[in-house]
């Protein structure tokens, strides 16, 4: 009774649907932007190629390096929620396996919710930084490129991970609920 009151089982069934809409909005959220971000890395596998080749005959792609960054952030950005639903992000559990699973409950209710609430203040605050690029109208050093969309890319694959840590914190509060 940690982490909810006691709900009625005609709300359960509400939360349970809303759950489910959660839960499959975040997945094809995150499939998207996992699949973006793996044709951003192939135009990053492409470009190093090119400029390789290109530094050998003659003279490199100029602005090749900061392309390399600015992608290499939004392939960070929108792989995180993705990994986060396959469980891949490092854990160091081996305090955790020693608890209850009652207790390993609320602690994944609570992980989950601090989680949430430090991606979902990132995410915003990344944003508003974007924002701020977008209206100076700041571009990039060597090639002249607006780099707000990059930003805004970063700020969303944050939103990304946010959501699939509200789902696990639903998940976990019905969870707590079914377990009576």
């Amino acid at each position: 009774m940690l982490l909810a009151p006691a709900i009625p089982s005609h709300e359960i069934v509400k939360e349970r649907g809303m759950l489910q809409f959660l839960e499959r909005l975040s997945q094809g959220l995150n499939k998207i932007l996992m699949w973006v971000g793996g044709g951003i890395l192939a135009v990053m596998i492409i470009l190093t190629c090119a400029n390789i080749f290109c530094r050998v005959v003659w003279l490199p792609i100029r602005g090749t390096f900061e392309l390399m960054g600015y992608m290499g952030a939004v392939v960070t950005a929108f792989a995180l929620g993705y990994t986060q639903t396959k469980k891949g992000h490092i854990a160091v559990d081996i305090l955790i396996l020693g608890f209850s699973p009652k207790v390993r409950r609320v602690l994944d209710g609570i992980n989950n919710l601090v989680c949430f609430l430090f991606f979902s203040v990132v995410s915003w605050q990344i944003a508003r930084y974007a924002t701020t690029l977008w209206r100076t109208g700041e571009v990039t050093e060597t090639l002249r490129i607006i780099y707000y969309p990059f930003t805004y890319a970063v700020a969303l694959g944050c939103a990304a991970l946010a959501l699939v840590f509200l789902t696990g914190l639903l998940k976990s509060l019905l969870e707590k609920e079914e377990g009576k």
